[in-house]
This record gives structure tokens, C-alpha cells and sequence, in this order.
């Protein structure tokens, strides 16, 4: 059977790759279930590599969740109590050897495996009920539960939000976090709110509660300081941004180092280097608060520093270009945010 390609459907290597799963707000290719795989050009074992691979509009289905490509590849390995088995039989009184043990040469299809690495090439996309997830070539690590998106054209689309990289794209199932590097830009389209840098990271909110009330395990349910649910649950959460940050409103550009956007609240919270350009008018300064919902940016003073700006004269018959920042550069909002750490993507994403 090894190298012998097999022209058919096959339901059976649902336990091969059982390893793929899907939340109902994210993708999440860490949870078991069965999946049923189709290829035009067959499903090939390769015993001595220990992969198993699917040719041609390649497609992986199970339990909500799509994975098409050109071709897929499942890298199995013995589980651990498989793996003393083998040794024992390999250090047998009387085997020939080089003699194969037994569990080593079994089928992946038997159910004696287990999936360790799943990998897709060629015009990849996988979808969910919500979401959507596109790119050259996708890696996702069983032991990691970390899928990595590399190739022209990455994206990840959640409900409204739509996530796009130059360089990569990951998505951590357990974190429920997207890290885009390379010209990353978050954009939603409900909203009309964007933002890009050189590096995003993206929180999403718990999944709604499945059906009879349970509660996936995974992260605790985001809550409000009052300890009421967030509204908008297994949706867009916060968004970090590092480098080269860039968020536009109907009347303001603002520019900065770094910075931290709330989907709840509409603010976002931009750190060094700020520049906020209206027209041909600047304002410079090290911290700036930009209201997403009303499109006003407001630069905030920080001890020790001075804020400058470039205003030209109005037009005739026109408004103070910044009259619409309120207070202007110097005072920030009630309570208003300071300095401190710059914030940084969480569970090992740099």
C-alpha cells in the first residue's frame, strides 16, 4: 500500500485527522471529530515518512469547518504508549534485525495514530460558519494548537472584522489571538474603522454559549468592571499595534509607535511619536486618545514634555481646522490614560 495512491473518498482517514475542529465564532484546528477528506487526484500513504496526502481541490470537512487546497498533508505519529510498545518489541529476544515492529507499519487509517502536524498548499482557505481564512500555504501545529497562514494575499475575515498581513498570519486557538506581521491592517467594516502597522495583534471575545447553555472551556468570559458579559461576545476584543501605527477618522490621521484599540468602547490609545494631521495642520506630542465613534483625537501631555503643532491659517469662510479637538493638545480625557509599559502581545506572539 505504501506510495499506492487511493482513487476514492475516503471517510476513514476522518480518524487520521480528527485533529481538526472549529469553534462557532473562531477556527480552532485542535479538537477532535470526524472529518471526511475528497481529492480529484487521490489520497496517498507514504509509510516510511509517516504522512498521509490528499492531491487536487483537496478538501477536509468536519463539524463546521472547511479546509480546501490543492493538497493536504497529515504528519501522524504513535501515541506515547504506542511508542514503548514499539520499543519493546523492537528490543525482543530473536527479532530479526532492522525488523519493523508491528505498530510502526500499521495504517494511519487503523486508528493506532495520531495527528501531530496538519499542512496546506496552494490557493488554501479555510472557513467556518463566521469566519474565513485565506493564504498560499497554511501550517497548523496539533501540539500547539498555532495554525500559520505564509503567501501573498493572507487574510482572516470574523464576522465584520477583516485582518489582512504581508509577511504571516497566526491564529492561536486556546488565546483566541491573531497575530498579522508584515503591513498589518484591522478594518472594520461595519464601524468604517482602520488601522494599520507593521505588527497587529487581535483579541477575540469567548464564543457564544453552545446550545443547552454549556460553555466551551477555553479563556474566561470577558467581562465589564461591574462584572456584566461584554456585549458582543466571541467577537473583536482589543487590538495592540506596534510600529509604524496609523489610525484614520472622518476628520484626523493619527500616527504613533505604538498603541491599543477597544472594540467595546470605540478608544484607542496611541503612544509614541504621535502626530495627529488634519488637513495640512500637525500637532505633535507622546500620547494621543482617539474616539473611533465620534472621530475626535485628542493629544495628551505627559509630564516633562511639550506638545507642538503646525497650524496654518483657515480658509476663507471656513472652521478652526482643530476647533473640533476640544480642549486641544494639552489636557487629556477624565482620568485620563498615561504613559506606562507599552502593550504587548500576550502567550509567547512577539
Amino acid at each position: 500500500m505504501t506510495g499506492q495512491p487511493l482513487l476514492r473518498t475516503l471517510s476513514g482517514l476522518a480518524m487520521l485527522l480528527g485533529a481538526l475542529g472549529a469553534a462557532a465564532q473562531g477556527i480552532d484546528l485542535s479538537r477532535g471529530g470526524p472529518v471526511e477528506v475528497t481529492a480529484t487526484d487521490g489520497i496517498e500513504w507514504r509509510q516510511g515518512e509517516q504522512v498521509v496526502i490528499a492531491r487536487g481541490n483537496a478538501r477536509a470537512v468536519q463539524d463546521g469547518v472547511t479546509v480546501d487546497a490543492e493538497r493536504l498533508l497529515a504528519r501522524y505519529r504513535q501515541p506515547p504508549d504506542r511508542q514503548e510498545g514499539s520499543r519493546q518489541q523492537a528490543a525482543a529476544p530473536g527479532r530479526p534485525p532492522g525488523a519493523t515492529p508491528a505498530a510502526s507499519a500499521e495504517s494511519p487509517l487503523s486508528g493506532g495514530s495520531e495527528i501531530w502536524r496538519l499542512e496546506a498548499e496552494g490557493r488554501v482557505k479555510i472557513t467556518t460558519a463566521t469566519d474565513i481564512a485565506r493564504g498560499d500555504r497554511a501550517v497548523y501545529d496539533i501540539d500547539q494548537a498555532v495554525l500559520v497562514l505564509t503567501g501573498r494575499n493572507l487574510s482572516l475575515t470574523s464576522g465584520a472584522n477583516d485582518i489582512t498581513a504581508r509577511d504571516s498570519l497566526e491564529y492561536w486557538s486556546g488565546r483566541r489571538m491573531a497575530v498579522a506581521r508584515g503591513g498589518a491592517v484591522v478594518t472594520d467594516r461595519a464601524e468604517g474603522r482602520r488601522i494599520t502597522a507593521d505588527t497587529i495583534v487581535a483579541y477575540f471575545l469567548e464564543e457564544a454559549p453552545a446550545a443547552g447553555g454549556a460553555t466551551p472551556a477555553a479563556a474566561p468570559r470577558a467581562r465589564t468592571p461591574e462584572g456584566r458579559d461584554v456585549p458582543g461576545a466571541g467577537k473583536l476584543d482589543r487590538v495592540e499595534a506596534f510600529g509604524s501605527v496609523e489610525i484614520r477618522t472622518a476628520l484626523d490621521v493619527v500616527r504613533g509607535d505604538r498603541g491599543v484599540y477597544s472594540a467595546a468602547t470605540g478608544m484607542a490609545r496611541i503612544l509614541g511619536n504621535v502626530r495627529i494631521t488634519r488637513g495640512d495642520n500637525q500637532i505633535n506630542g507622546q500620547e494621543a486618545i482617539v474616539n473611533l465613534q465620534t472621530g475626535v483625537a485628542r493629544l495628551v501631555s505627559t509630564p516633562g514634555a511639550r506638545v507642538q503643532g503646525l497650524i496654518l491659517p483657515q480658509q476663507q469662510g471656513g472652521e478652526d481646522p482643530l476647533a473640533a479637538q476640544g480642549s486641544g493638545g494639552g489636557a487629556g480625557p477624565a482620568g485620563g490614560a498615561r504613559g506606562g509599559a507599552a502593550p504587548r502581545p500576550q502567550g509567547g506572539a512577539r
